[in-house]
């Protein structure tokens, strides 16, 4: 008995000083992780070959998984996806301001008629104008519309930019005639 209560003392206290057993290559500094980054970033088109192919030059010789490991770490994309142009997404919330949404929506009545409600919506304020309830949807009237819209809003109607239209029967020229150009900047 006291043979083996030594030996789990001896066993626990091995494994209590055992130092660690570290497996593979030591973590990368910080440094080299911040270069590859800015790397990365700076030169989008940059793939982890050619990083690896730069570092030496700066001093430091890394390999390319290691490289692809920070840059994951740092959630930088492989370079055909790391661009520097704005995906749809971003480039209508950077223009929501500049850029109302006009279109028709259908409104079924009592008398089983349906009637159609044309709107202006304003998509960075999310302002509703309804210009007008007709039954038959067409170009023209929905050019006359936008036009009669542009002289109540006034010196406003220069913040727009951009007109989404969706107006049945109609091609978009009409309505993009009558949207105001954009001011010439000197």
């Amino acid at each position: 008995m006291p043979g083996t209560v030594l030996r789990w003392h001896r066993r626990l206290v091995s494994r209590r000083r055992a130092y660690p057993h570290r497996t593979g290559r030591p973590p990368v500094s910080a440094g080299i992780a911040a270069l590859t980054g800015r790397l990365a970033t700076e030169n989008p088109a940059w793939g982890y070959q050619r990083i690896q192919g730069e570092l030496p030059e700066l001093g430091h010789r890394v390999g390319a998984s290691t490289i692809r490991r920070v840059l994951k770490a740092l959630k930088i994309p492989p370079a055909p996806r790391r661009h520097t142009d704005p995906t749809w997404r971003q480039f209508l919330h950077a223009q929501a301001a500049a850029m109302p949404a006009a279109g028709f929506f259908p409104v079924d009545c009592a008398t089983l008629r349906r009637l159609y409600c044309f709107f202006v919506i304003e998509a960075g304020s999310r302002y509703v104008h309804v210009l007008g309830v007709t039954a038959r949807p067409d170009g023209p009237r929905a050019t006359q519309q936008i036009r009669n819209l542009l002289m109540d809003l006034g010196g406003h109607a220069a913040d727009f930019r951009f007109l989404i239209a969706t107006v049945p029967g109609s091609s978009p020229r009409p309505l993009t005639r009558s949207w105001p150009a954009p001011a010439s900047q000197p």
